[in-house]
């Protein structure tokens, strides 16, 4: 019996407590009857179920301590981190975790991992706009010379109408550490474009200093300059910060470049293009020219990140957008003529192209490049119509042979050095005629900042009789009339005077736009359109 009993201990024997079990077990048989050694059993087997018991309880609750340490500390944390970082990376769908699709950039940005703001942007402007069809990507940096960016954004927005400008979005990333720059190209966009910017569709974005690795002792690569890796490296990281915070905002996000200009119609030349694709695409090509005017699928941009941070310091972007296309589709046992044929079925041109590299001074300092598509063709600066029989004149002066008989014609535009308060242009008709609408345009795709400012549109009644009563009563139809009998019917806007005329005015004898104020730059008419019920 006392071997049975022993050899249950050993069976019941628990670590540290065996030794104690052998010895109350050997020590209670040998002097006392086997009552006295169950008894000693029993009160021990039930000591070792308290304790795991207790233990049980102690490690529940020393977990839920740790939990609350952890949530203390967490909630202790944005003391000393931006709360407008947190509500980006929510408004993002993203937390401070990285997403599945993401988690990679701690092994190609190995830094990160010490700098968990480190892709967290700094929104400057903006209303968060998501849910749109088209996101465009600008990334602008500070250059020695010449900068771009307004006229490009000029160019962007120059014909777009309401439905388009509420479904699309155009995100600069100002690719600089420096506040004070950043803050002025900011302020720049705010000042030329206020009502864009309250609408939300433009925003200003920067990364975080943080964001960028040490890219000095970078490996010279294809007989490049250090400061030239040193700049495509930076490039490539921009590319791919300004590609991440778009993905989750569009459809589709289109590339381009704050040194270009827009052919008009652009979006729904894009738009057209893309459904016409019968065929599954990687890349459609509105550009010829290296990263401009590319469009891609939002839901693939994570992977074509992902490639580009794979081998940033290697290569330019447009050569790994080629490299990234050969390790999806290329054979390597077939030949290069077969490997075009099948990247050709992920990258398809659209021609003519949209948009046309201006920029001469590169953001590479010392660099001049003069790239131009030539299959951009000649962008049409003017708008024609048919319009009444009339002689015009201005007392601007004209630039070179851009005269106003010939934006008047519709064989070109306008083109006037900076005008001054009391400057007019005035259409006199040969005939009078019944005037029902008219449109004025200023400035063009090329010169879209070449506007007319604080500049009325009036109009002479031919009827003298019916003249002086509307001069009279001019308040009964809501119009101001001029010393010389004028009537002032409307106003420019944002570069644009369109209207219709009451027919209250009857028959008018001319027509006149009226400038205000003295004016910071040229001013061009790009269309005039004086639809009347004769033409």
């Amino acid at each position: 019996m006392r071997l049975r009993a022993g050899q249950l201990l050993m069976a019941l024997c628990l670590g540290a407590v065996c030794p104690l079990l052998w010895y109350a077990a050997w020590s209670g048989t040998q002097g006392n009857d086997f009552d006295m050694y169950q008894n000693h059993f029993l009160e021990l087997q039930q000591r070792l179920l308290y304790a795991e018991k207790e233990y049980k309880k102690r490690s529940h609750e020393l977990s839920g301590a740790l939990d609350e340490i952890k949530w203390m500390l967490e909630k202790r944390t944005p003391l000393t981190v931006n709360h407008a970082d947190d509500v980006k990376w929510k408004e993002l769908n993203l937390t401070r975790k990285l997403p599945v699709h993401l988690t990679n950039m701690y092994y190609y940005l190995p830094h990160l991992q010490e700098h968990e703001d480190g892709i967290s942007p700094n929104v400057i402007l903006g209303q968060q706009r998501t849910g749109v069809s088209l996101v465009m990507g600008i990334p602008t940096v500070k250059r020695q010379k010449e900068h771009y960016l307004i006229k490009t954004l000029h160019s962007l927005l120059y014909d777009l109408s309401e439905k388009q400008q509420s479904d699309c979005l155009i995100i600069i990333l100002v690719a600089e550490v420096d506040a004070e720059y950043v803050k002025s190209v900011a302020e720049s966009v705010k000042s030329s474009f206020p009502r864009e910017v309250q609408s939300g569709i433009l925003e200003v974005i920067s990364p975080p200093a943080s964001y960028y690795p040490d890219l000095s002792n970078l490996k010279k690569t294809f007989g490049d300059s250090e400061d030239r890796v040193r700049w495509r490296t930076k490039q490539n990281l921009d590319y791919s910060f300004l590609m991440l915070y778009a993905q989750p905002k569009g459809t589709f996000y289109l590339q381009l470049e704050d040194d270009i200009i827009a052919k008009p119609g652009y979006i729904e030349s894009i738009k057209t293009f893309a459904f016409e694709q019968s065929q599954d695409w990687m890349i459609l090509e509105f550009s010829q020219l290296g990263f401009i005017g590319k469009l891609f699928k939002s839901k693939e941009l994570p992977l074509i990140v992902e490639f580009f941070l794979m081998f940033y310091k290697d290569k330019p972007i447009d050569w790994l957008i080629d490299h990234l296309l050969w390790v999806k589709v290329c054979n390597p046992e077939k030949d290069a003529k077969d490997c075009e044929k099948e990247k050709a079925k992920l990258r398809i041109r659209a021609k003519p192209s949209l948009f046309q590299h201006m920029g001469i001074h590169s953001s590479l300092p010392g660099k001049i490049q003069n790239l131009k598509d030539k299959d951009f063709g000649v962008n049409v600066l003017h708008k024609a119509h048919n319009n009444p029989p009339a002689e015009v004149d201005t007392s601007l002066k004209i630039y070179q042979q851009y005269t106003l008989e010939k934006v008047y014609q519709g064989k070109d535009c306008f083109w006037a050095s900076a005008p001054v308060a009391g400057d007019y242009i005035r259409f006199t008709f040969l005939h009078p005629v019944t005037v029902e609408k008219y449109i004025f345009r200023s400035g063009n795709m090329e010169h879209p900042g070449d506007k007319l400012f604080n500049t009325t549109v009036e109009v002479l009644p031919a009827d003298e009789m019916l003249r002086k009563e509307l001069v009279d009563n001019g308040s009964k139809f809501n119009y101001q009339a001029t010393k010389d009998g004028y009537l002032k019917i409307g106003a420019f806007a944002d570069g644009i005077a369109a209207g219709r005329v009451h027919q209250s005015i009857g028959k008018i004898g001319a027509i006149r736009l009226s400038i205000h104020s003295d004016s910071p730059v040229w001013a061009i008419l790009s269309e005039v359109l004086i639809k009347t019920s004769e033409n």
